[in-house]
């Protein structure tokens, strides 16, 4: 699912070891010069045993020893190593006063020379150099005209706030003596990040920071925490929200402040993968602001599916943990190309996920944020104007329906109303390409917008009927 934010060969030696060597029978004549090694596996135990043959003197073949001459062989010795020696001094000689010999051994020699200090050392200055440029994965993953890491985070930390979100709820009452179905109101609080993008105050962050569905929708109360960098000393905010857009998990909030460091914004459009990726951001609370993690993008256009709303993201190795939503994936000139929004996880098994996060591409991510602030909503999004649920191939051969979408309500005054949808209808395809769950009838609606005409085919009874209908704009409804 995803978050919002791994020798028996030693142990057979060891085993050989311990047995020792097998002693001969002492019914048996001796073998000189054997070896006998014993490895002892239960069953199947064996014996290896190499042996050679002694050397036996033959009787009556005897000669008498020959006169050693030694010192003859050591003068001629020590005369071959003189001779050895001097040549070897006349070559190096040679080859030293030769600067094309020289230059082409020294090309060829892996190692340094002891007897030149200067030489080493302008070795050890060149390696230094190497160093000095940086030549590691960052830098390589850097595209040109780059800042160093350190740069790039000194310059967008100012830019970089925390989000406290508090989210009020009914909740039933225990019953019994403690008031039967009585409801209670309950409050639950989180935390994110969020990116300033203008001196007044206005912040993106991520939707899900702020609105919760299973608790009660949007937060009652939002603050927003400036980074010490700012200038600021880690002030907090009670901010207000401007407009979110559950499905592109994206909201816009603005907090009575001047003078902000905002971020700079690049085009994600323009990112390859294998580039350098920053992300910033306050992982399991405000005890670890402003934390720095490092990776490369690792995929582009990803198509992820949260929450049933499909969304082409970018993927990152850059770690990305419970918090963090809202903050900012940035690349190697300090430019944010990202909004970090969700990382994979699995519950099904003791499998370990890791380097899986993803973020919504900036340059996707403008128009809307233009349209939250600007209108509070996402204009042109389409609308059929119905309530509905999935037909499975069990329900369908349970109630003798269709595969397809159910229309559990239509909505008064909708797209689906006029048109002429009524609840009961199964939806099975859009514009003639059938369509099994509501997701896919979501998917192609959402490639129009506000005021195109689409045709449903719907199973009403025992038949199927085309019905167009006009789409009609998406608007927020009341909270």
């Amino acid at each position: 699912m995803f978050e919002h934010n791994h020798e028996n060969g030693k142990d057979n030696m060891n085993n050989a070891q311990n047995q020792g060597f097998n002693e001969t029978p002492l019914d048996q004549e001796p073998v000189y010069n054997s070896y006998s090694a014993m490895r002892n596996d239960e069953p199947g135990s064996y014996q290896q045993s190499y042996y050679s043959q002694p050397q036996q003197s033959i009787p009556g073949d005897s000669k008498p020893p020959k006169k050693r001459r030694i010192l003859p062989k050591v003068a001629a010795a020590v005369a071959g190593v003189m001779v050895v020696s001097f040549a070897s001094i006349q070559c190096y000689r040679f080859i030293d006063g030769n600067e094309t010999l020289s230059a082409f051994f020294a090309s060829t020699n892996s190692g340094v020379s002891l007897t030149d200090s200067s030489k080493a050392d302008s070795s050890s200055a060149a390696d230094s150099s190497l160093a000095d440029d940086g030549k590691n994965w960052m830098n390589l993953a850097a595209s040109t005209d780059t800042l160093s890491t350190t740069e790039v985070v000194d310059k967008v930390m100012p830019s970089v706030v925390g989000v406290a979100s508090t989210f009020s709820y009914q909740s039933s009452g225990f019953g019994g003596w403690f008031g039967a179905g009585q409801s209670q109101e309950q409050n639950v609080s989180g935390t994110g990040t969020g990116i300033i993008m203008s001196a007044d105050g206005y912040i993106i962050t991520n939707a899900h920071v702020i609105y919760e569905s299973d608790y009660g929708g949007k937060a009652s109360k939002v603050s927003v925490v400036l980074s010490s960098d700012s200038g600021y000393d880690q002030t907090e905010y009670e901010a207000t929200i401007v407009g979110y857009d559950v499905e592109a998990d994206l909201a816009v909030l603005k907090i009575d402040a001047k003078n902000l460091v905002p971020a700079e914004f690049g085009d994600s459009d323009k990112l390859k993968v294998g580039e350098l990726a920053i992300a910033i951001g306050n992982p399991l609370g405000f005890e670890l602001f402003g934390s720095v993690t490092c990776g490369i993008i690792s995929a582009l256009n990803r198509e992820v599916t949260i929450n049933e709303n499909t969304m082409n993201l970018i993927q990152t190795d850059a770690a990305i943990n419970s918090g963090n939503s809202g903050g900012p994936l940035i690349n190697s000139s300090g430019q944010v190309i990202g909004i970090n929004s969700a990382k994979l996880s699995s519950n099904y098994s003791n499998t370990t996920i890791e380097g899986l996060g993803f973020a919504i591409p900036i340059t996707e991510a403008k128009a809307i944020i233009n349209d939250l602030i600007n209108f509070g909503y996402v204009t042109g999004k389409p609308q059929i104007g119905i309530g509905a649920a999935d037909v499975s191939e069990t329900q369908s051969r349970m109630y003798n329906i269709p595969v397809g979408v159910y229309v559990s309500e239509v909505y008064e005054g909708g797209a689906a109303d006029q048109g002429g949808i009524k609840k009961g209808d199964v939806i099975i395809a859009v514009n003639g390409e059938t369509i099994k769950t509501y997701e896919e009838l979501n998917g192609i609606k959402n490639k129009f917008k506000a005021g195109d005409k689409i045709t449903l085919t719907v199973t009403r009874g025992d038949q199927d009927l085309d019905i167009e209908i006009v789409l009609q704009e998406k608007k927020p409804t009341a909270d």
